[in-house]
């Protein structure tokens, strides 16, 4: 571990023990809530599910423990031999593979697929939003759904906003500060900075990290999702995670979670 006050300059996704430890406190309701909405949702038992930009696989390791049939991909080879090690520990297994969003193929067709914490935003175009999208759909069986979780941007959002919180695990303790750095309405883009604080004992490291995301109004999405008419979009819901309580698509809502589902029969 690296000490000093100095932060260390580097994508915080080479570093995925502690990028899992995140967003570890919300994977039970995740994977709780992807059930509900395969149950609601599709017209079939659902068994085999797809993680784009799965990256630690959370979700993947969790699902599978409950007995699905997991496959996830992420354009970086880091997290995935991360989660390779953790499945291999739980005894668990997944069909991993390294591949663009905009550009991929799962070796099967299958019954959903789940993207929730915005990596969907990483996509800085609206030909790679589109081909992603697109390739989710050529991905799923008819019939099968899409959940697709990504912050939008109300009208009269704050363009300063920071976020920090902590996580613990193991007798490591990490600060997380999430800062919009910059916005551009025009061009849709937002610079965003992501700051760890890492102690274990005491050694700690400085991390800062970064990039950034592709913004959307829930106009811009609508737009977007005309494009793609092999999918239609069943509901929305936002990050509490309550199956019973779809939301309606507006300027309002912010975190928000789509149910997008295959259009056709099998």
């Amino acid at each position: 571990m690296v000490s000093g006050r100095q932060a260390l300059a580097a994508s915080w996704y080479d570093f995925p023990q502690y990028y899992d430890m995140a967003f570890r406190d919300e994977t039970r309701r995740e994977a709780d809530f992807i059930e509900a909405a395969c149950r609601k949702y599709c017209p079939f038992p659902v068994r085999r599910l797809l993680e784009p930009a799965c990256g630690t696989g959370r979700l993947i390791v969790e699902l599978a423990s409950r007995g699905y049939e997991m496959s996830g991909f992420d354009l970086r080879g880091e997290p995935l031999r991360y989660l390779r090690h953790k499945l291999v520990r739980r005894g668990l297994r997944a069909e991993l593979f390294q591949a663009d969003m905009a550009d991929f193929r799962p070796p099967q067709p299958v019954d959903a697929a789940h993207n929730t914490w915005n990596s969907f935003r990483y996509l800085l175009s609206e030909q790679a939003a589109r081909r992603h999208l697109q390739r989710v759909a050529q991905s799923l069986r008819p019939g099968g759904i899409y959940i697709l979780g990504f912050h939008l941007l109300p009208l009269d959002a704050d363009e300063e906003c920071t976020e920090r919180w902590t996580a613990r695990h193991a007798g490591t303790r990490v600060a997380y500060t999430l800062r919009v750095l910059a916005t551009d309405r025009r061009r849709r883009r937002e610079r965003l900075r992501i700051s760890l604080l890492v102690r274990r004992g005491t050694d700690q490291l400085r991390l800062r990290d970064e990039f950034q995301f592709r913004m959307y109004t829930a106009s811009q999405f609508r737009r977007l999702l005309r494009q793609v008419p092999e999918l239609e979009l069943c509901d929305v819901y936002d990050f509490w995670y309550d199956i019973d309580q779809p939301l309606e698509l507006n300027d309002e809502i912010s975190d928000t979670l789509f149910i997008l589902r295959r259009k056709g029969r099998d």
